[in-house]
């Protein structure tokens, strides 16, 4: 009978237990549908006053109550863009370097303080970014820039500091530790038997990284770089702090910029019409979908790369 008693007792537990982690899970896509509703019920007015124009648009005029995301959506997409370009490399030679070519000793240090990166909050990168990145820029990098590609419009015009290229290089900097740690994940995936076959037929150590290793792992690699992006997207206060914050669309890195998050971030609290608010409301349902769009990409490539090698692997 106590037997009896102490099996009911633990299968009830189970039962509570299951119910627990059912609503835990349950809880998660929930809130995600209602941060989704309420963006789409604030925003409504604006989405049945401008429709599919609100997305091509470049007017932005509280006075009249006239809106267009154009200039903000391009601000978005080119300082995102601009901040791979630059952090790539470098993430994905941090980790090639920790995970093939660094001494034992150094992998786990080196990636560690790599890894701080990410810790830093964003207003410090912004007061960096000001009082830093702008000044060097506008002292030494905007002049050689200027020197050896001016005659293309990427680096004419007036560098006055706030700007296109400062907001993608602070960028960059914010998102290599992801790349960088995913990357390294991905490439610590890679089964040993790729490096030994290719070192096995001769080929040096970096061949084998380039015709074996790199490869074999190019769908997390992906997965890595995609996630990047997605972080980039989505960052709102050290860009509103360098970009320069104008609404206008521009083919010069130099000139200000702005982007979706810094919107937001900028004229939230000012907004006093229902249909300014919802335009913001509007850039914020964009921002979300593209984001999660992109951030689900990258999840569903690093996980090919895990699942292809769910037993893993070390480095040599």
């Amino acid at each position: 009978m106590a037997r009896y008693r102490r099996t009911r007792s633990v299968a009830l537990g189970d039962r509570v237990f299951h119910a627990a982690l059912w609503i835990c899970a349950a809880s998660i896509p929930l809130l995600l549908l209602a941060i989704v509703l309420e963006l789409a019920v604030t925003a409504w007015p604006a989405i049945t006053r401008f429709g599919w124009g609100f997305l091509v648009s470049t007017a932005w005029d509280p006075v009249t109550d006239t809106y267009g995301a154009l200039p903000m959506i391009v601000g978005t997409a080119v300082s995102s863009l601009l901040a791979l370009l630059i952090a790539v490399p470098l993430a994905l030679g941090v980790a090639i370097f920790l995970t093939e070519f660094a001494p034992l000793w150094m992998r786990e240090p080196i990636a560690r303080l790599v890894e701080l990166l990410a810790a830093i909050p964003s207003v410090v990168y912004g007061l960096w970014g000001i009082f830093v990145l702008i000044p060097l820029l506008r002292e030494y990098a905007v002049p050689l820039l200027q020197r050896a590609f001016g005659w293309t419009p990427l680096f004419a015009g007036t560098f006055y500091g706030n700007s296109m290229l400062a907001a993608g290089i602070i960028l960059a900097i914010m998102i290599l530790p992801y790349i960088s740690a995913v990357a390294r994940e991905v490439l610590l995936a890679v089964p040993n038997d790729q490096r030994e076959a290719a070192l096995a037929m001769g080929a040096t150590r970096w061949e084998a990284v380039w015709t074996a290793v790199l490869p074999y792992g190019k769908a997390g690699l992906m997965g890595a770089v995609v996630l990047g992006l997605g972080r980039a997207l989505g960052e709102t206060m050290a860009v509103t702090m360098v970009i320069g914050n104008r609404h206008e669309i521009g083919l010069s890195l130099l000139q200000p910029g702005y982007t979706m998050a810094a919107a937001i971030a900028n004229e939230f609290a000012e907004a006093v019409t229902e249909l300014h608010l919802a335009a913001l409301f509007e850039i914020g349902l964009i921002l979300f979908a593209i984001t999660v769009a992109v951030n689900a990409a990258a999840r569903l490539l690093v996980w090919r790369v895990a699942r292809a090698s769910a037993a893993g692997s070390r480095a040599l």
